[in-house]
């Protein structure tokens, strides 16, 4: 049943009785202090819910539900909504745990050009699966690319490019939510400006959106920002900078620069906005760290380059440039290895250590020597922490700042991971509400829920309103707070007591259910 016939026919359901004391609900949550996603002041409300409409809001203590939640001291939100998750994994984790005990019930896939394709036969499969959250997706530049040029580091021909705008047209049409880039990634990093213009026109015709992973977020990051507005001017598209943030020690306080461009970009009328997760370190592959022209057309023509001496001389040089400027963060005990296939024991472990237990000085040019190693193995995760915390709390700062994670679907105790994919969210209401005091928690709550709704189209979630789907978070504001470490990841948050997702509990006096009662969200 559509949510407007649902609707519908409870309004139908309470008229016929006349007296909405005799209407039992499915789920009452009773005491609470709501936040109903809009930055306002909370208000002491209950909140009624029937199958996975919210019915009902006032004073609700005198009727009947199937389930009573006491919430008492707790924080009564929308559920939280994340616009940059990485759900390569959920054909085996559909359950969602790691994300739902955060307090997400809604995320959004397919960030830095990796969404799935083809992408309609994708979304049938998780449709037959069943996902814990609900879950939508972006149409990724570079997977459209690689599936028409692979890996080559050229443009691409007029057939070629008219292939790629069919392919972005097709994934929206199937229910993207818009179009996402990884211009720091291949193949995108080999696509020029126009290209990727050509490509979000396609998003924009059916009211897409436009995330991107940057071009460059160090020494370049100003020009990459500048490059984002403009594919939103020239595409007229709204734009998500993804994860934004400044990385590298020169570039350190630059996020100034960054926001004033974003407001200008406002103020001339282009929807520019941006998401952020909580942390002064970055995950990604050690590749990062390899010029880009070096790893053209795969790991077997990059290792057949290593052989032509003047050409691993030009890598080398390269990949200590990004580790005195960039990622590496001008330490090697910054380069923290997540996962590891080929050498698992590495894991948690930094370059700098690796450089130790095979008796090499941690200089940079030993440590571009591992870099080149581990590339050629099949390369690595790592965590690299080249951020600066001033950094990360003006840019949270910004009003047009949203909470997301860029964290992965993960299994308790499988690799070294970033301890964003379990901790972002409360992370936020711990530390930088309560703790810290950077936002406050209506605002939060705001930055999480209605404002990613707002961005993504969803009319229907993000908000505590009558008729809007039951995706609610129920915390502790006293007690919330991540237990993921750089060093421990492996942690639950804590004081997420109850997670509702279409009317169901997910988690239910923190106890998580594998309900699996989220749905495969799609744009149109």
């Amino acid at each position: 049943m559509s949510l407007i016939r649902k609707i519908y026919f409870y309004v139908c359901l309470l008229l016929f009785l006349g007296c909405t004391s005799e209407i039992q609900f499915d789920v009452l949550i009773l005491n609470g202090k709501v936040f109903d996603g809009s930055n306002c002041n909370p208000k002491k409300i209950d909140v009624g819910i029937i199958d996975d409409i919210i019915i009902e809001l006032g004073d609700l203590r005198a009727r009947q539900s199937s389930r009573i939640i006491n919430a008492e001291g707790l924080a009564v939100a929308p559920g939280f909504i994340d616009l940059h998750a990485h759900l390569e994994p959920i054909f085996d984790l559909s359950d969602c745990e790691s994300h739902i005990r955060q307090g997400v019930t809604t995320s959004l896939g397919g960030p830095d050009g990796r969404g799935p394709i083809p992408f309609g036969v994708y979304l049938d499969s998780l449709k037959q699966l069943g996902v814990g959250m609900n879950v939508g997706f972006l149409v990724g530049h570079n997977s459209v690319r690689r599936e028409v040029m692979n890996l080559d580091n050229r443009k691409p021909t007029e057939l070629e490019l008219n292939q790629m705008k069919r392919l972005v047209s097709q994934a929206m049409d199937e229910g993207a939510f818009g179009i996402s880039t990884g211009l720091k990634y291949l193949p995108g990093s080999f696509s020029e400006v126009e290209e990727v213009i050509e490509l979000s026109k396609e998003a924009s015709k059916k009211d897409g959106i436009y995330t991107s992973h940057l071009r460059d977020e160090g020494l370049e990051v100003l020009a990459s920002v500048k490059e984002a507005i403009t594919i939103s001017e020239k595409a007229n598209i709204p734009v998500i900078l993804t994860h934004h943030k400044v990385i590298g020690k020169p570039m350190w306080g630059k996020s100034n620069e960054t926001l004033a461009l974003v407001n200008n970009a406002r103020e001339n009328g282009l929807n520019i906005m941006i998401d952020q997760y909580p942390y002064n370190a970055s995950y990604t592959g050690i590749s990062v760290l390899i010029p880009g022209w070096a790893r053209a057309g795969g790991n077997k023509k990059f290792i057949k380059r290593l052989e032509n001496p003047k050409l691993r001389d030009s890598i080398k040089r390269g990949i200590i440039f990004n580790i005195l400027n960039d990622r590496g963060g001008d330490d090697l005990d910054r380069i923290q290895f997540a996962k590891v296939k080929w050498m698992p024991e590495l894991e948690g472990k930094t370059l700098k250590y690796w450089c130790e237990i095979n008796r090499l000085d941690p200089t940079t040019e030993n440590g571009s020597e591992l870099v080149i190693k581990a590339q050629v193995n099949g390369g690595a995760s790592c965590i690299f922490h080249a951020m600066d915390e001033n950094d990360v709390v003006n840019i949270m700062k910004h009003p047009q700042t949203m909470i997301a994670s860029d964290g992965r679907l993960v299994k308790l105790g499988d690799g070294h991971p970033h301890p964003r994919w379990y901790g972002t969210f409360p992370r936020v209401l711990g530390r930088y509400v309560r703790d810290l005091k950077v936002l406050s928690l209506s605002e939060a709550i705001h930055k999480m829920t209605l404002m990613p709704a707002k961005a993504m189209g969803l009319n229907d979630r993000g908000s505590i309103e009558i008729g809007k789907k039951a995706d609610l978070t129920i915390f502790n504001p006293k007690s919330i707070i991540d237990k993921a470490t750089f060093e421990k990841p492996h942690q639950y948050s804590e004081g997420i007591e109850y997670v509702i997702v279409n009317g169901k509990l997910a988690v239910d006096q923190g106890v998580f259910k594998s309900v699996k009662s989220g749905r495969v969200l799609l744009k149109y």
